[in-house]
């Protein structure tokens, strides 16, 4: 039996706790930043995380309630280990090293099934090149991305290549240039030929660069007035060819700009961070906005990551978004104040080598992308968790873990009965399978053998009847019977099932408090009323009572209209159904001519049948006066 340990005297799951056996290495840790780590008792890491006062961080999880997540990590801990940093900087920096080494399993870890383009520019080089890159390395070089999708980046390749004749090959080349003749760039135009000595100089190849770097910065205004009036010069010189390349590269900048997506950072340049989820899933959208537009948005899912969508989950999503998003803009706009702000703002301006603001709006043009921000992650979660496959998956998961059953619930069948003081009881079932309601399994019966108002009596009737029926047949049987009621429907749906389908789960809802009764004897188990188990065996009842009452009410309806066309002599019950059949109701009979109720039974029984009818309205009208 594993022991989950809470601060003592605390109860969890029934059973009192014991102070954890790493409590005292807790009260020993050092009153400095660093790095704690979390390990099972094979060494295995389970959790990092950074914290400015160490001692103080790791005493906390053993002296307060904890979620289940902590709760199941503490479970599971045998040994705490700490690194001591000398800024709350390097500790954070020092936790998401550490989070991508050893990916921790109750860590929020940043995953992201997309991998987007770059496009690096070997500064680092004598004679600097630009390549097409798909992951960023901390090698001296500038990375300009991510960019979205492959196809704009692209066609920045493609006007760095023929237009400002920067080199793009792979060649290692040296700074006197030592290759006897240049490739077929040089001869197309599309590359200044720093391989052969004599062909450029390293002047006009840093321009080319230079030229190259405010293209990807987004600087395309700027860029644009350069080229012009490099453009004017050459034509002056007469050098037609090159003023033309000035011209063509004006051109492509100036069409570039309007859907420019390179997301360095620049004047205007900010991400905005946007977190919907239920304490057990959570999604985070990131908008990238550079020059003041919208270019990108990024979403990431966090599946059973028991957290709150809150600061303390962007205190551990937003530094892993930017260890893998080198590109830290001016402004991060967060929807909630994260713990210990000044060391995650401290990690940025480290990463972007430069002063970054992190700002939490309360009104303004910033709250309003907020807004925006938080309907993307809403609707991004409802597509990705909300929907009935995934959404009944987990339903299932969390009603086995809470009724204690053998199986995760995959089909519910409910039964409920409804009657008028006893007259024309019927008992329905209603099924719930993978995520929705399965309205073509609905069965209904009429109660034959039960006494009339014996509600228990009736359901063991139609338990019964069902799954004798659905053994026989080798139908599905469900995961688990619901049934509309309390202890004593729940107690004669049980014998029911043990005469003739042995062990299915069967829980009872009663309507009151809406309790759910697991056992006959035993306490109910009562839910919060927004707690997504306890809505969903609510819609299911409901709907069993919705079909049940319907099947009443016709079944009432149409006994009282056979029985008032019985007490007509000469008519049984097979020419009440057969006049019901032909004219619909008993008021269709009712308003029939004697000619028509003739050709159905005859001349005779026509006349007979007219005249009980119209005694019959004469009599009510007598009444009613």
């Amino acid at each position: 039996m594993v022991v989950v340990y809470q601060s003592p005297g605390v109860w969890w799951n029934g059973c009192v706790s014991e102070r954890h056996p790493l409590w005292g290495v807790a009260a020993q840790a050092p009153e400095q930043p660093g790095v704690y780590l979390f390990c099972d008792g094979r060494g295995k890491v389970l959790y990092v995380g950074k914290a400015k006062d160490l001692r103080r961080r790791v005493l906390s999880y053993f002296g307060r309630e904890q979620t289940v997540k902590t709760a199941q990590m503490l479970a599971r801990a045998r040994e705490l280990r700490f690194v001591v940093t000398r800024t709350e900087v390097e500790a954070l920096i020092l936790e998401n090293q550490l989070i991508k080494k050893h990916r921790p399993r109750y860590n929020i870890l940043l995953r992201d099934d997309k991998t987007y383009p770059y496009i690096k520019l070997t500064t680092s080089e004598y004679w600097p090149r630009a390549l097409l890159v798909r992951k960023v390395h901390a090698d001296g070089d500038e990375y300009f991305g991510p960019f979205l999708g492959h196809g704009t980046a692209a066609r920045l390749m493609d006007l760095i290549r023929m237009y400002s004749q920067v080199r793009t090959c792979h060649w290692d080349l040296k700074p006197e240039g030592t290759l006897q003749r240049p490739c077929l760039y040089y001869a197309m135009g599309a590359c200044l030929g720093p391989c052969v000595a004599g062909l450029t100089t390293p002047e006009a190849y840093q321009e080319a660069v230079k030229e190259v770097r405010m293209l990807l910065s987004g600087k395309t205004g700027e860029l644009g007035r350069i080229l012009q009036q490099r453009m004017w010069e050459a034509a002056e010189r007469e050098e037609f060819e090159r003023a033309a390349r000035y011209r063509d590269l004006e051109r492509a900048a100036r069409s570039l700009a309007e859907g420019q997506v390179a997301e360095l950072p620049g004047r205007g340049s900010f991400d905005v961070f946007g977190v919907e989820g239920d304490g057990h899933d959570v999604t985070a959208v990131v908008l990238v906005y550079r020059q003041g537009k919208l270019c990108d948005k990024r979403e990431y899912h966090f599946e059973g990551v028991e957290a709150a969508a809150n600061g303390g989950f962007l205190s551990e999503f937003v530094p892993q978004f930017y260890e893998a998003n080198p590109a830290v803009p001016e402004q991060v706009i967060l929807p909630f104040p994260v713990d210990e702000p000044e060391g995650l703002q401290g990690f940025l301006q480290a990463k972007a080598k430069r002063g970054v603001h992190i700002v939490v709006p309360r009104r303004g043009e910033k709250r309003k992308l907020l807004e925006l921000a938080k309907e993307n992650a809403a609707e991004s979660f409802r597509l990705r968790f909300r929907h009935p496959t995934r959404e009944s998956e987990r339903l299932g998961a969390e009603l086995q873990s809470l009724l204690c059953l053998p199986n995760p619930v995959s089909r519910i069948e409910c039964f409920d009965v409804s009657h008028t003081g006893g007259e024309a009881a019927v008992v329905s079932v209603v099924v719930w399978e993978k995520g929705k309601l399965a309205k073509r399994d609905y069965r209904s019966f009429n109660v034959k053998i039960a006494t009339c108002g014996d509600d228990p009596g009736a359901i063991a009737e139609a338990v019964g009847r069902r799954y004798r029926r659905q053994i026989a047949e080798r139908n599905v049987l469900p995961d688990l019977v619901l049934i509309d009621g309390g202890p004593s429907q729940l107690q004669a749906a049980r014998q029911a099932l043990a005469l003739v389908a042995g062990e299915i789960p069967v829980v009872a809802l009663a309507k009151r408090f809406e309790d759910i009764y697991k056992d006959v004897a035993g306490p109910p188990l009562r839910l919060p009323n927004n707690h997504p188990v306890r809505l969903l065996l609510q819609k299911i009842r409901d709907e069993a009572h919705r079909f049940a009452v319907t099947k009443h009410r016709r079944r009432r309806r149409a006994r009282r209209l056979a029985t008032q066309l019985l007490a007509v002599p000469g008519v049984g019950p097979a020419r009440a159904k057969k006049l019901l059949l032909a004219f619909g109701s008993l008021d269709g009979v009712r308003q029939a001519s004697e000619r028509e109720l003739a050709q159905v039974l005859g001349p005779n029984l026509a006349k007979t049948i007219k005249a009980a009818l119209s005694r019959d309205d004469s009599v009510k009208a007598a009444d009613s006066s």
